[in-house]
């Protein structure tokens, strides 16, 4: 469906986007996940095409016989009109993709029945909340039909409720066989996508779906219930710790070998007057473990920055 090939994109002496290749298939849901700054709305706007490349290439293609697929794109930021209406907004927008007023009056209320938003057609778009703006956001990016989407955050800045009711349109989107492709903060979102793809000052680090990312991690996790931060300073200085993290009650130990560092770290609780036996439980590597992994760079990457 879309391929991106050596895509590069640049501003002034910041590289938002390095060299990124990859392919999304016909009907797949593709999620693009990194830290702040990592090049996700630059790379989905080079793949709407919204930005010129400063090297590289976007290739489209649909199905044999098909032609060229239509592009739905939902931005991070609501940019339609505030003064108009629900159902004038996505009007407009009928209009500038030519079609007739019986095709947006079909289409547009098909979608204001999908997305929920039917009984507030009349409703000035700034007086929404911000579940509803992005809905009809969502909304706007449907209304041509098109076979590929490209969401960036679509369920960022919401309330729970909204975020699953968005949630809810992008699977039966995705269970129809359009391809979408989302750039997403939040991890369970994107374990909820059949592709994942880390990305990392403005390169592709990690590519594939969320089961193999975690088995082919090369360490493996321990959790430790402490509240003590001594605990989680000293554990992360210990041979064969790659690295600790907080989670809630209890410290995420990324370690190379698990009977070695269940000795180590035994010992380093009975040097700070700790109980050695507290129970150290294995665990399988989540999304989340990965991606702290990941994105971890050197001090030298952290120090930059750039536009997200």
């Amino acid at each position: 469906m879309i391929r991106v090939e050596g895509l590069c994109k640049s501003f002034g002496a910041v590289q938002a986007v390095r060299e990124v290749t990859f392919d999304a298939a016909p009907g797949e849901l593709l999620g693009i996940v990194g830290p702040d700054g990592a090049g996700k709305t630059t790379l989905l706007r080079l793949m709407a095409g919204l930005l010129a490349p400063d090297a590289g290439q976007v290739h489209l293609a649909a199905p044999e016989g098909r032609g060229t697929p239509m592009r739905g794109y939902m931005p991070q930021r609501f940019g339609l009109y505030g003064e108009c209406t629900v159902e004038e907004n996505l009007h407009l927008l009928g209009k500038l993709y030519g079609a007739t007023g019986e095709q947006i009056r079909q289409r547009s209320r098909a979608i204001l029945e999908r997305t929920r938003l039917f009984p507030f057609r009349d409703r000035r778009a700034a007086a929404l909340s911000g579940g509803m703006k992005q809905k009809l956001a969502l909304a706007a990016s449907l209304l041509h039909d098109p076979e590929l989407l490209l969401l960036d955050e679509p369920g960022t800045g919401v309330d729970p409720v909204s975020r699953r009711e968005i949630w809810r349109i992008l699977y039966d989107l995705h269970e129809e066989g359009k391809t979408l492709v989302l750039s997403t903060p939040y991890l369970d979102e994107a374990q909820l996508c059949t592709h994942v793809a880390f990305l990392h000052r403005g390169r592709l680090v990690a590519l594939g779906t969320p089961g193999e990312l975690c088995r082919t991690a090369s360490w493996r996790i321990l959790r430790l219930r402490s509240r003590s931060r001594l605990v989680g300073r000293t554990l992360s200085h210990l041979e064969g710790v790659r690295n600790v993290n907080a989670f809630g009650d209890a410290y995420h130990i990324a370690v190379e070998a698990i009977g070695p560092a269940r000795s180590r770290i035994a010992a380093a609780l009975a040097d700070l007057g700790l109980d050695p036996s507290l129970e150290l439980e294995e665990l399988s590597p989540t999304l989340e473990d990965v991606f702290v992994e990941l994105t971890e760079g050197n001090a030298e990457e952290r120090a930059g920055g750039a536009p997200s």
